[in-house]
């Protein structure tokens, strides 16, 4: 009872944030409201007042002022043009995520309780004041005989706040389900499921120390561009160092103007990194904004902040990989096949139908020059129609469109003629010669027979089980003369999947 109390005096105050912003109620949508909605929004904007900008910025402006919770939902709010418009959702993608650091006393106490005064006396000799400090953590440079090291510290009981904030997150999620019926489409108990799992993975370092590493060892294949190594001996679980990145990040005003720098190979490599990270191998860097890409002076780039990690599996990339290229070659169709075939729209709705509502998005943009078309733009618009064909929201997907859609508008900002189509087609044409093409079919061939080797292996451990339940009496109904089906179904079942297991390694 007190944890709920708690958790709608938490929400209170967000309302109460939203309404000072005049986002609850929006003056901008004055003339659609029925006549109680505009009564209402003028009482709150009477009490707000009224804030400057479009409602998007306005909303992204106070998620900011709530809190690093917040502001991870506005990130992931800028994957649902669906529901807030194309316009709405592109102002969320700009979210900040600054705050003033915290003192280096607390950041001293923090490297003591994570390995010791004496270790980290030794360890950490020469800490700078922080470098630039966000909302979950704080940067510090740390001078080592291996060279310069970046630091991160966690704040101090932000664990506990964001505990909190995505409790209250989760009881409004589950009481808008319960009392709307539409809205159980749009999944908002999943969706802040989602974000609240990519929150704690971020408040333990540890799991980012593994992510970055991993993705460096991706980028060493790919070379689109560079990745810090992790100093295992200095991070914890609420301590992460890395070698230092001599450079600026695209936030700086003057972070392009480096002497010979390529901006259209720049762009090129941003979203050809990421597409060969998600689509290729299944992992990506999910939080690819501009303070998180350093450019080095002679004009390398390099990734850091590897919280959000984001991983789809083969089906989701197949998805991924065919809807591009079904695009590519205006292939609608094939396009809605696809969605079909994932189950992402039902299967009692039409598929040339969908079809047709693709081809309004696809054509469009063909013909035009490349800096007027947005794939990220396209596959939002995809979403405008999930009300129309009963799409569910896909939380596995939900990480791979905001980070679409990131790394588009980094992409976009460096090179305003960036053409994504360009970058994207090799890449995603190889893949499909690899997965579907003759190299394809012996990975396929290798699974299956992976996944019956698999079942034989099983097949002992069932058949001792099928014996023991045949040596036990059988229920009283059964001996009084029961149907003979209900007798032997079980060993009928057994016996076909051992059928199935000979026909598929005859196969």
């Amino acid at each position: 009872m007190l944890k709920a109390l708690a958790d709608y005096g938490r929400l209170m105050r967000v309302g109460t944030a939203l309404a000072r912003h005049d986002v609850i109620l929006p003056g901008e949508y004055h003339s659609r409201l029925p006549l109680p909605a505009k009564l209402a929004g003028r009482i709150l904007r009477v009490f707000g007042g009224r804030a400057k900008g479009r409602p998007g910025e306005r909303l992204a402006t106070a998620l900011e002022k709530l809190g690093p919770a917040y502001i991870k939902l506005g990130q992931f709010l800028a994957t649902r043009p669906d529901v807030f418009g194309v316009e709405t959702t592109t102002d969320l993608s700009r979210l900040k995520d600054r705050l003033p650091p915290f003192s280096m006393a607390e950041a001293r106490k923090a490297l003591v309780d994570e390995f010791g005064a004496e270790e980290a006396a030794e360890l950490f000799p020469e800490l700078s004041d922080p470098i630039a400090a966000a909302s979950l953590a704080q940067v510090h440079r740390l001078e080592t005989s291996d060279g310069p090291k970046a630091v991160k510290i966690l704040r101090p009981k932000v664990e506990t706040l964001i505990d909190l904030e995505l409790r209250a997150l989760k009881r409004a999620a589950h009481t808008v389900e319960r009392v709307s019926v539409e809205s159980r489409r749009m999944e908002p108990v999943a969706f802040i499921n989602t974000i609240a799992t990519a929150m704690e993975k971020e408040l333990d370092l540890r799991l980012e120390a593994g992510g970055s590493d991993e993705l460096r060892q991706l980028a060493f294949k790919t070379g689109h561009f560079s990745i810090p190594a992790v100093d295992w001996t200095r991070t914890g679980r609420r301590v992460l160092t890395t070698d230092w990145v001599d450079g600026k990040p695209l936030t700086a005003p003057d972070a392009l103007v480096v002497p010979g720098l390529d901006k259209v190979a720049l762009g090129n490599n941003i979203v050809g990194g990421f597409l060969t990270q998600a689509i290729g191998h299944g992992v990506f860097h999910a939080d690819m904004h501009e303070g998180n890409m350093i450019i080095s002076p002679d004009g390398r780039l390099t990734l850091v902040d590897f919280g959000l990690i984001g991983r789809i599996g083969m089906a989701e990339r197949r998805f991924l990989a065919e809807i591009l290229w079904g695009f590519i070659r205006r292939d609608y169709l094939r396009v809605a096949e696809i969605h079909f075939e994932a189950g992402y729209v039902p299967a009692d709705r039409s598929v040339g139908d969908f079809a047709q509502a693709l081809r309004s998005v696809g054509e469009p943009i063909h013909g035009k020059d490349a800096s007027e078309v947005s794939m990220a733009r396209l596959l939002l618009q995809l979403l405008d129609f999930t009300h129309t064909f009963g799409m569910h929201l896909r939380p596995e997907l939900v990480l791979l469109q905001k980070t679409m859609v990131q790394v588009e508008g980094v992409a976009r900002s460096i090179d305003p003629g960036h053409d994504i189509w360009a970058v994207a087609e090799p890449i995603v044409k190889d893949w499909i010669t690899q997965n579907f093409g003759p190299a394809g079919a012996s990975k396929l061939a290798m699974s299956s027979l992976r996944d019956v080797t698999d079942r034989l292996k099983r097949l002992p451990d069932i058949m001792d089980k099928l014996e023991a339940n045949l040596n036990q009496p059988a229920p009283e109904p059964l001996r009084r003369g029961a149907p003979w089906w209900a007798k032997y179904g079980f060993a009928l079942s057994l016996a076909g999947l051992a059928v199935w297991v000979v026909i598929r390694l005859k196969a």
